[in-house]
This record gives C-alpha cells, structure tokens and sequence, in this order.
C-alpha cells in the first residue's frame, strides 16, 4: 500500500467507537484502517501514541462570513480542530445585496463580520459564493441564505407584513439562492429587518426550504420569559411545511424554571419534525450592542436608527423601553443588567472596549441605558457586547438533555468572547472528557457526523475509507480550553494536529499556512 499521510498509534474514532488502527490518506481522503504497524509505502508519518484521532470538527454557527478576506488561515478556528464553518447564520449576511442598501448592510454587519478587507463586490449569492471561494480559506465554508439579506432585498428595512407579491418574490430569491449551494435558511428573530417578519413569512420560507429539502436554521425571537412561544413560531412553521428545523444556541436568559418545560416542548416536537439543535458551552453571549435597543429602534433600517440615537427627544423614549421593557421584547439590558454587559467593539471608543455598561456609564458621565444609546451613536452602530445570561448548571443541562450539537457562535471582536478559541475545547474537552456530562464517543458525534448529515455533507464526519481527510490529533489528557474572560485569545491545549483533505493546517502550536478549503455548495456535487 502506498499513500501521502499515515497517522500510527492513536485510537481512532469510528461509528463503532475508538479502535487502535492506523490512517492510511491519499489524495485527501481516508485510504484505509489497517492493523497498527502494517507496512505503508512513501507516506509520510505522524505518531499518535497516547492521542485520539477524530473526524474535523463542524461549527454550525460561524461568524466568518467575512473574516477569509482578512485571515484566510483562521488560527482561532483550526487551532481548536474545526474543519468546516457554517457561516451566515441569524439571518445575517453579505449576500444578496443590492446597491441601494449595501452601505447600510456593511455598517449593520460590522459589530458581528468584522473585516477590513471584504471587497463587497458581489450582488448575488452565487456571486458572494465565488467571491469567497477565491480567497482559498483554511477551513471548507458553507453557507446558509439569511433571511434578512432576502426581506431586504425585497421589501427594504420598514416594520411591517410583507404583501402577497413580496412574499412570493422573498420565495423565488430564496429558491434561486438555494440552488446556488446555500446549506439551509438562517434566522435572526432579534436582528433588523429579519425581526419584523413573522408566521405568513416565516411559512412562505419554509416551504422552500422543504422543497430544497434543507432546513430553517433561526435566532428565535425570545430566549427568556417567552421562549416557549419564540420556539412554537418555528415548530408550526416546519410542521405545516415538511421543512426541517435546527434550533441556533439554545439557550435560557433566566427563567431557570422554564427549561424542563423548554426541553420538554422541543422533545415533544422531535417526535413530529424533523428538529435538532446547537449550543455553544457558556453561558454569555456575544451580539451586536444595538440588540439592548428595543425593535422599534431599527425600523427604517441602520440609518434611521442612527438618528434615533442622535435626537435627543427619542433618546429619552428609547432609555425609557430600555429601563422598562416592552411586551413581547426579550430586553437583555433588562434581564442580563449593566453590570452583566461588557463592551467588546466600539469604532473610535476604545476607551470602553472591555468595560462593562455600568463602567461605561460612569467614563460617559450617564446612567447605563443612555451609555448604550451614547455608544451606538459615538460609533455609527459598530459596537458590540458580550451579555452574561444563565448559570453553568443551565447550561449543563442543555448540554445532557438535549444532545446539542456545537456552534461557536464566535466573533473575531478586539476582546473577543472566549467561545472564538474555546468551544471544541470545553464541549469536548471540560465537558465530556472532565466533566462525565455525556459519553465522549456521543459528544465526538455531535460535533462531527451529526452536524454533517444535517447538512448534507455526505463525504466527512466519519473516518472511513473514501471519506474525506478532514483529522483532528488530541491529546485527552490534555485537550481543555484555557481562552477565558479575562484571556480570550488563548488556544485550546492538547491540539497536536488538524488537517483540511489530507493538508496539515495546524501544528499544535501555529498554523501551517496551508489553505486546502473551499466554499463547499450543497447540492453541486462538490462535496464528493
């Protein structure tokens, strides 16, 4: 037998459990498992003694629509063992655009999709797909189509239903988006103007998203109080349609007593569609600033909001919904409290960046909520947050009882949220492998063949032969996050090696500089 790669002495991963067996690569994809020590000729040789060998690992929630224009290699990704990103999720992204709102779609992204050197030359999905492609990623790319690029393509950034003709013309935009590769629909429920559709819309989607037969992938529109109706919005949506539903970073912002309740709703649903859900392992999230603002807000669009954070008059009315919340409004300001808010982007403030609201507030001579409404302004909305919502032992408990698979949800901020280094590491390595909150060999297949079947991706999350080499070498005992609060951008440790189809894109300490990724198109046969 001859190859490019064999991987000696780790215990692989297989669908039947680890096994003891070499990995014979050629050509990017698993050549063989064969007996530890078998005769490989002209391959070269990596030793896994004491290590585990896995498939790539898959993020479902991916902020990186953008961020291959700036890093292509993506060190915090492939450092922690991810192979391929789902990106353009919460119904946010850069495609499709039309020239009339395209400078108001960049300045409304930036807090979540960094990035100086994104060209924004496409109009098109397609045309964004190959755009991308072209930057020659370390990691595969897949997208989703986001449900607000579609409405405000079609009907701008205005609060209100959508008419028979404009829904007809966000289904024909989805389908022809569709079947340029997109992997499934996103939805942000909390996101301008995606926030302003509701279940007509919501159904008219979905039914093309059955007919593509991928699935509604949503930031649902309430995750504390009225997480249960936020959650049945999208249930009814899919039963009524035949689509299947993916739940984005299921979570509980207080109300600890509504989970069983939650749990129970979505186990009831599994039994009726075709559901399933992701998480990231913290309990903090990290969004756009803008999102403590209530909805109404943001109607108009990015540069009616600006002015709204601008006039003095509404700014009292705004501060005041802030401070008191609105019916049916999730309010994070609300429920997290300033002092449970820390700033991670704010253009040309940087004398926040790190601080809490409530410090902010005392360095802007204000009381919190005008502090929020002050830094939207001062930063023409380029501003962001990291909110601290639940208890560890909610999350734990999501992670037990739902069998969430894993979406990062990370953000390439100045001072990131540590789930952007640390996700594999503490669902994997703090939860599973320290932690006994579910069998490790489970856990592997939530963050690898899972994921991939759900999207599609026939030709990886498994080792076997004819699949594709996308590896991750880690040491168990040593395999945790350390990137924290404080220390964001700190690596997960016990990495020894990641490869993207059979190149070698980290070493354990740097990446390689190799860049064998692409924009991976669902339904184009070039996942095979």
């Amino acid at each position: 037998m001859s190859a490019d790669l064999v991987i000696r002495g780790a215990k692989v991963h297989t669908p039947a459990g680890f096994v003891p067996a070499d990995v014979v690569v050629a050509d990017g994809r698993i050549d063989g498992l064969v007996s530890p020590g078998e005769t490989v000729a002209d391959a070269a040789t990596v030793l896994g003694a004491g290590c585990w060998l896995t498939p790539g690992f898959i993020d479902l929630h991916a902020h990186s629509a953008l961020r291959s224009f700036d890093e292509p290699q993506m060190a915090a990704k492939v450092s922690q063992g991810f192979t391929t990103q789902l990106i353009c999720p919460d119904g946010l992204g850069p495609a499709p655009v039309d020239d009339a709102h395209l400078n108001d779609r960049r300045d409304y992204l930036a807090g979540l999709e960094p990035s100086t050197l994104g060209t924004w030359s496409w109009r098109t999905f397609d045309e964004y797909l190959s755009v991308l492609d072209a930057t020659v990623p370390a990691t595969d790319l897949v997208s989703c189509v986001p449900h607000s690029a579609l409405r405000q393509v079609v009907m701008g950034d205005d609060d209100r239903d959508a008419t028979v003709g404009e829904l007809r013309a966000m289904q024909e935009l989805a389908d022809v988006c569709l079947s340029a590769g997109g992997a499934a629909i996103s939805f942000g429920m909390i996101y301008a103007p995606g926030m302003y559709g509701h279940g007509r819309e919501l159904r008219a989607l979905a039914q093309i998203a059955a007919k593509h037969g991928v699935a509604l992938i949503p930031h649902v529109r309430n995750e504390a109080g009225e997480s249960l109706a936020a959650m049945s919005e999208f249930i009814d949506a899919c039963r009524g349609t035949g689509a299947r539903l993916h739940i984005s970073h299921l979570k509980l912002i207080g109300n600890e007593t509504l989970l069983d309740e939650l749990l129970g709703l979505l186990e009831t649903a599994a039994s009726r569609i075709d559901l399933s859900v992701d998480q990231y392992p913290y309990g903090a999230g990290s969004t756009l600033l803008t999102a403590l603002l209530p909805p109404w807000a943001m109607d108009g669009g990015p540069s009616a909001a600006l002015a709204r954070v601008n006039d003095r008059a509404v700014r009292k009315k705004l501060a005041a919904d802030m401070n008191h919340g609105l019916p049916g409004w999730e309010n994070l300001f609300g429920s997290c409290g300033p002092e449970q808010v820390t700033i991670t982007q704010a253009r040309g403030l940087d004398e926040v960046v790190g601080c809490t609201v409530a410090q902010a507030a005392d360095i802007l001579h204000c009381d919190p909520a005008t502090a929020v409404i002050e830094i939207c302004a001062r930063t023409d909305l380029d501003a962001a947050m990291i909110d601290h919502y639940s208890s560890e032992r909610v999350v734990h408990e999501i992670y037990r009882r739902s069998g969430s698979m894993l979406g990062s949800d990370g953000v390439f901020n100045p001072s990131p949220h540590p789930r952007l280094y640390g996700s594999t590491g503490r669902f994997l390595g703090r939860f599973a492998i320290r932690g006994n909150l579910a069998p490790v060999t489970e856990v592997i297949e939530r963050m690898t063949a899972r994921p991939a079947a759900m999207l599609g991706l026939a030709d990886r999350g498994v080792i076997a032969p004819g699949r594709r080499a996308d590896l991750v070498l880690l040491n168990p005992q040593e395999f945790v996050d350390t990137a924290s609060f404080e220390n964001p951008c700190s690596y997960t440790t016990g990495v020894y090696g990641v490869w993207v189809a059979g190149q070698k894109v980290w070493t354990g300490a740097t990446p390689t500089g190799a860049r064998p990724g692409h924009v991976v198109r669902i339904g184009k046969g070039d996942t095979l």
